[in-house]
């Protein structure tokens, strides 16, 4: 805004205004006194000089008199130079501030000197050299001659000594993969210019300072007048983040400035600098159109697992159908022996089981021998345990509902306000691989999720297969079916599939826009996979006293309350981690009874002396105890770590102590597999195998750490790194996809690992 008015000897006098830089008090002062200084003194002195480029002017400025500088300049439609106004107060103690003011054709810049800026806590910084560019509007003409004119006034009574030099900005606009170094400082801000050239619709404008200052302002803004280009003002318009070493921000489709200046202090130390070091930075761009083939290349990977699964299917099939051949030509195996035992045909209540009188003495006589068998926990009629396992996947697909809508309306909040205030320090992305589609700002890191979600579906389809074929088999009485292998209940097989793509899609609301308030979107469903894999692995040989699906979410809703808990309030609160530490260790004793006597404990007040006689005699006596008592000394030592290190990501260690237990009890469950005598087919092998390899390069991925929220945003882009894949995907979406894979492969290796014991009576396989 500019306002123009007459003094008494005719002279034209402006005062310009930007947001936060003059109130309009200050301004209607100076005014005052230029109106009315001149009649109550009548020494009021306006001089006016003609100015070259590239010539410094030294000069004396007081409140009695006023100097402008006159300059011109030829402005071609076909070139864009820069025009770089740079001051300094030569006097070390002014008695007031000195204004300068740029008028222009289309726009008037105005600051003082010295310049004030505000740090952290409010901290005011003066600065006395300040350099500003002059924005280029653009002109319709080929060419034409432009004048500027620099107004220095000052209220100081004294003389101010001051230095004025304009010169043209070389290089001021930049071009497409060239590197170009520039000087930038709180009170010397930079901005260059960048035109879209033809055929090129994004660009990554990467900024790289050579020296680690404290905190540094990168914006993106339209080619308009003014550019806000300080620290107090760079978040009016377009899009702005903070660095300290490394900055990018990916643009689709327009004309820039790019705006680079300083703090005056970093917002995120309290060490105070009244310094002005001068780092220095290389800008560079790389072009981004290689969308289609990112979609192709991830749509191609997990497409070729349905074909790899149909292929392996369509094998089985066949050698199925030679063995049912030769098998209708002689006799049935010698192995395949005993009498069916008939379903119950008067109920299939859960509890049925239970109604007989007798029943609690049953089991207590059958759970206490030496050695027990699957067919001593697989008593209770099979619809009764498959009605009882379906709750599993039901439930888990009415929590998935109700809780992704709501994940799904808060992030497009999220991407919402990115968007709308230009503020890239909100969301916490890879900006070095960041590529944008539509409203979404990381689409890549976005659609590396689809491996999730499609091989989700594809186990479920297997799921479905091997349920159907299975049912056909119970409806022929086939014999094997009926007494024979691990008893076949898909209900918890069908909940981790549904965790599984629930797992891609939360992954994916979180990469929206990736922070520590919703972190817990992206591990929500990870622990629900975690402890479901360990019922999965539990149910096999306990079929019968199988958690139920009620109890069984009421403890994951326990942990990933936890879990918040700890992201909001663990960090150095020494409270919770004791209160956590100490339930920690509570659950796994109790969990740890529970397998050892088989389901058959009473919590009364003989509790702890049967616990304290079971590990004197198990533990100490004879040094041979169970799993679940070493289980729980593994469990004492991660609490004791968590108290005593106190890691600021309670979300991943909460989520290692899942995934570090599941890997136990799986290690475990091979290792007695094998000790009791059973044998793992070709194809489970293959699949353990090529999954521990999956693994392992997946972990490696993830250590890779491209961003963290446990710092600040500026601190956390010295973590990003530029794609490494197809120039569209990070270190990140490689986990995605390998880490997807993984899981699959792990489903597999439950789903198969006993197919070695469907022609074994269940007497003659043992519990574990």
């Amino acid at each position: 805004m500019s306002n123009c008015w007459r003094s008494r000897r005719g002279t034209v006098f402006s005062c310009g205004f930007e947001p936060g830089l003059f109130s309009c008090f200050g301004v209607l002062l100076l005014t005052t006194h230029v109106l009315y200084g001149e009649a109550n003194t009548n020494t009021s002195v306006v001089v006016q000089k003609d100015a070259q480029f590239d010539i410094t002017y030294l000069d004396t400025v007081t409140s009695e008199n006023q100097t402008i500088y006159a300059f011109n300049h030829t402005v071609s439609k076909n070139k864009t130079e820069g025009v770089r106004v740079s001051v300094e107060l030569l006097s070390e103690r002014p008695n007031g501030p000195v204004l300068f003011v740029v008028r222009q054709k289309q726009a008037v810049l105005s600051f003082q000197v010295p310049l004030i800026l505000r740090g952290l806590y409010q901290r005011k910084y003066q600065y006395t050299q300040v350099g500003r560019t002059l924005c280029q509007p653009p002109t319709l003409a080929l060419s034409e001659m432009q004048f500027f004119y620099v107004d220095v006034s000052t209220l100081s009574t004294s003389g101010v000594h001051y230095q004025l030099r304009v010169s043209r900005v070389e290089s001021f606009t930049l071009q497409t993969d060239k590197k170009f170094t520039f000087n930038a400082t709180p009170s010397q801000p930079q901005f260059f210019k960048y035109v879209f050239p033809d055929g090129e619709d994004t660009v990554i404008v990467k900024v790289n300072s050579q020296k680690n200052f404290p905190c540094s302002v990168m914006s993106i803004q339209d080619i308009q007048c003014p550019v806000y280009d300080l620290d107090n003002n760079v978040a009016f318009i377009g899009m702005y983040q903070t660095m300290t070493k490394t900055g990018a921000i990916t643009v689709q489709v327009i004309n820039l400035y790019l705006v680079s200046l300083h703090h005056p202090q970093p917002y995120f130390s309290i060490k105070d600098t009244l310094s002005n070091p001068t780092p220095h930075c290389s800008f560079s761009y790389a072009v981004a159109n290689v969308y289609i083939m990112g979609v192709l290349f991830c749509l191609g990977i997990f497409l070729s697992f349905y074909i790899l699964t149909f292929l392996v299917k369509l094998k089985i099939c066949l050698s199925n159908k030679r063995i049912s051949f030769a098998l209708s030509l002689s006799e049935r195996p010698l192995d395949v022996v005993g009498r069916c035992r008939q379903e119950s045909l008067s109920s299939v209540e859960e509890d049925d089981y239970d109604t007989l009188a007798d029943i609690d003495s049953d089991k207590n006589i059958v759970r206490t021998k030496k050695y027990l068998c699957v067919s001593d926990l697989a008593r209770k009629d099979k619809r009764v345990l498959n009605k009882k396992y379906q709750i599993y996947f039901w439930n888990i697909a009415t929590i998935a509902v109700f809780y992704a809508l709501p994940v799904i309306q808060l992030v497009i909040t999220y991407q919402t306000v990115v968007n709308v205030t230009g503020n890239q320090d909100i969301c916490y992305y890879n900006f070095l691989c960041a590529h944008p589609l539509g409203a979404l700002s990381s689409f890549n890191n976005i659609l590396s999720n689809l491996g999730y979600v499609m091989l989700g579906l594809l186990f479920l389809l297997i799921v479905l297969q091997r349920d159907i074929l299975h049912n056909r088999a119970l409806m022929r009485n086939d014999t094997p079916a009926l007494e024979c292998g691990i008893p076949k209940h898909f209900g918890l097989f069908y909940a981790m599939g549904t965790a599984l793509m629930m797992e891609g899609l939360l992954s994916a609301c979180y990469h929206v826009c990736p922070n520590y308030t919703n972190f817990q979107f992206d591990t929500s469903f990870m622990y629900m996979i975690a402890g479901l894999c360990m019922l999965k692995l539990y149910q096999k040989r306990h079929p019968d006293i199988n958690a139920s699906a009620y109890s069984a979410y009421a403890c994951l809703a326990a942990v990933i309350f936890f879990s918040v808990l700890g992201v909001v309030f663990g960090k150095g609160n020494t409270a919770f981690w004791v209160v956590f530490s100490v339930i920690h260790i509570v659950a796994t004793m109790l969990l740890s009874t529970q397998l050892y006597y088989v389901g058959r404990w009473r919590l009364d007040s003989g509790i702890l002396r049967r616990i304290l006689y079971v590990i004197y005699t198990d533990c100490i006596r004879q040094c041979s105890g169970p799993i679940g008592f070493r289980g729980v000394c593994v469990c004492v030592h991660r609490a004791a770590y968590g108290l005593i290190k106190r890691p600021n990501d309670f979300a991943s260690y909460l989520l290692a102590i899942a995934i570090c237990n599941l890997l136990l009890y799986f290690a475990f469950y091979i290792i007695m597999k094998l000790r009791s005598g059973e044998r793992v087919l070709f194809l489970a092998l293959v699949c353990i195998l090529f999954t521990a390899v999956v693994w392992g390069f997946a972990l490696f991925f993830f250590f890779q750490g491209l961003s963290t929220w446990q710092k600040t945003p500026a601190e956390s882009r010295e973590h990003n790194r530029d794609c490494i894949l197809l120039s569209f995907f990070d270190d990140h979406d490689i986990w995605h996809f390998l880490s997807s894979i993984a899981m699959f492969g792990s489903f597999l290796v439950l789903l198969t690992m006993d197919d070695d014991l469907d022609t074994i009576q269940r007497e003659k396989i043992y519990v574990f």
